[in-house]
């Protein structure tokens, strides 16, 4: 089995409780990542933490270095990445707190740097991406949760904007519309990038609000971050679980 690593979202720059090894900068051809790669060790197992908005979280949605983050991982042999993911709840299941593994993705973003096949190296190269979300990882991240006695949605689409604002209510009725049950802003083209490096990549989404027009009134920072931590009370002992059984 290869090594695992972890891509942590809002709420989450760091893992408590597991022992740091290693703090590394990554150079890489498509520059640097958006922080230090952290090499944790937990259970006796070893895997590698990268906080996808930097510390502080002070990289928005769309500036992120999509490219250097899943090169920098790949180059330090991360072959299944486990991305974390705050996103809008769309679908009435979705509610907030609650914990998804979805298994689609829908791409409505514009303007970022999405593929490593650029056209510079001469070469066009074209990826299957049917199932965007790797069924074996996925599989992982569910039996966890069945272990530990969660209920965590299986499958579902998520729909990815390009941020930083949050969505119109017409933007997510059409969401709705298209089938997506969840709405976030980071998985695309990080998924994409990781296939194309050829790396097994799953999605933990956790639902921090109801997406716009679906509830009463307007959707809040403060709403965010109290269910942010809800959330993250639940998170960690689940990729911990995976991290020990991998």
């Amino acid at each position: 089995m290869g090594h695992l690593g972890i891509i942590g979202g809002s709420g989450f720059a760091a893992l408590p409780g597991v022992e740091t090894v290693h703090r590394q900068w990554v150079d890489t051809a498509y520059g640097v990542p958006s922080a230090e790669l952290l090499t944790l060790r937990y259970a006796g197992r070893q895997f590698y933490f990268l906080p996808r908005h930097g510390a502080g979280h002070s990289i928005p949605p769309h500036a992120i270095n999509y490219r250097a983050n899943v090169q920098a991982l790949a180059d330090l042999g991360v072959t299944d990445v486990i991305a974390l993911g705050a996103v809008g709840g769309i679908a009435a299941d979705c509610a907030p707190t609650r914990l998804c593994v979805p298994d689609q993705l829908i791409d409505y973003t514009w303007g970022r740097l999405g593929t490593f096949h650029d056209g510079a190296d001469g070469d066009v190269v074209h990826v299957d991406f049917t199932a965007p979300l790797a069924p074996m990882l996925r599989g992982r991240l569910l039996a966890a949760a069945a272990g530990l006695g969660m209920d965590v949605r299986a499958g579902g689409t998520y729909g990815v904007t390009q941020g930083p604002r949050l969505e119109t209510a017409a933007e997510i009725r059409r969401l709705e519309r298209d089938g997506c049950d969840l709405v976030g802003m980071t998985a695309l083209p990080e998924a994409a990038l990781a296939r194309e490096r050829g790396l097994h990549y799953a999605l933990l989404a956790f639902v921090v609000n109801w997406a716009a027009g679906k509830a009463d009134g307007e959707v809040t920072m403060a709403e965010i971050e109290a269910n942010l931590a809800r959330c993250a009370d639940a998170v960690r002992p689940l990729l911990l679980a995976v991290v020990a059984g991998s």
